[in-house]
């Protein structure tokens, strides 16, 4: 995906690391320094841009003009967060404009929690105090340790917005769960939510396929470590709440362990989990998550038929 061509060995990259200066430039990575960033932003990217159309899916529920606005300066956030990274991409010599507008669905790389529809204003507001929680975990990570130079100054202004996103959730969540009947309806959108944002954070360590993004410092925590980063405020919030979620700190450990059988079959359709089935391998997740869900063909057609009708209107003019 990337022309850019790199100037440097693996060596040369970990010796300036260890030296405590970032990476600035293609001459200074080497190959697989460079495709694994590239691999990386791949995933941020998406993730910031498909979160626009589900996010607007639900943000027509919104129940005032106010609140449909909050919604929308979020959604104007994302897609900000997404052309950074697709910027970065292209400084680095991927063709962006291929990556966004002609890759098939099935092959955008993003968490599938999106794939599954956000129905209401309710799920909405779970997903920024869950989701959004996610995103700012896992780039919070980024952001503090990253090697790669441009990519940690652009992020400031993401992490800010991020921490905006998810306070836009925490609260919206505090005034529904108000009453019995919003409590009801939060615990309903936790329920399927939860487990879909336990599994953003990827494979379990023992697991995981790209070593390289801690081996060049491309993020400082490991999936599992910003699993627990992320339960360890999601979680408190659930039982400020008064939501039932399936994790709880043990005290023994120090840590957060899930109390259901995990990994587990979801039933995407009905949005549900099919604990009683027990746990399944990671790899029938793996294969859930390359099929995709529901959403995933609709909400690429949204990004790219703009594109597609302007070079209609410019071909007739």
């Amino acid at each position: 995906m990337a022309a850019a061509v790199t100037g440097a060995s693996d060596a040369d990259v970990l010796d300036r690391i260890r030296d405590g200066k970032l990476i600035e430039t293609v001459d200074q990575m080497s190959d697989a320094y460079l495709e694994g960033i590239i691999r990386i932003l791949t995933v941020s990217a998406d993730t910031e841009l498909i979160s626009a159309p589900a996010y607007y899916n639900a943000a027509r529920h919104a129940p005032s003009l106010n609140a449909f606005g909050s919604a929308t300066a979020i959604i104007q956030d994302e897609l900000g967060h997404a052309h950074i990274a697709y910027r970065l991409m292209r400084d680095l010599g991927v063709d962006t404009e291929e990556v966004i507008y002609e890759r098939a669905p099935a092959r955008f790389k993003y968490p599938y929690a999106f794939d599954v529809a956000l129905d209401s204003w309710v799920e909405l507001v779970v997903a920024n105090a869950f989701y959004d929680r996610a995103g700012f975990t896992l780039l919070g990570d980024v952001f503090r340790t990253t090697t790669f130079g441009p990519w940690k100054r652009a992020l400031v202004k993401v992490d800010k917005e991020e921490t905006f996103h998810l306070r836009h959730g925490e609260n919206w969540c505090r005034k529904i769960a108000q009453s019995a009947e919003g409590r009801d309806e939060l615990q309903r959108a936790v329920d399927w939510m939860f487990l879909l944002t336990i599994e953003w954070f990827g494979l379990p360590d023992d697991l995981k396929r790209h070593g390289e993004q801690l081996n060049f410092g491309f993020k400082g925590q490991s999936n599992d470590e910003l699993r627990q980063t992320w339960m360890s405020t999601a979680v408190p919030l659930a039982k400020e709440l008064g939501l039932e979620v399936p994790a709880r700190l043990d005290e023994t450990s120090g840590k957060y362990v899930i109390d259901c059988p995990f990994p587990a079959q979801f039933d995407v359709e009905n949005k549900r989990w099919l604990l009683g089935e027990g746990a399944i391998s990671w790899d029938g997740v793996l294969s859930r998550w390359k099929d995709r869900g529901p959403m995933n063909e609709q909400y690429v057609e949204t990004i790219q038929r703009g594109k597609r009708g302007l070079e209609q209107l410019i071909a007739q003019a």
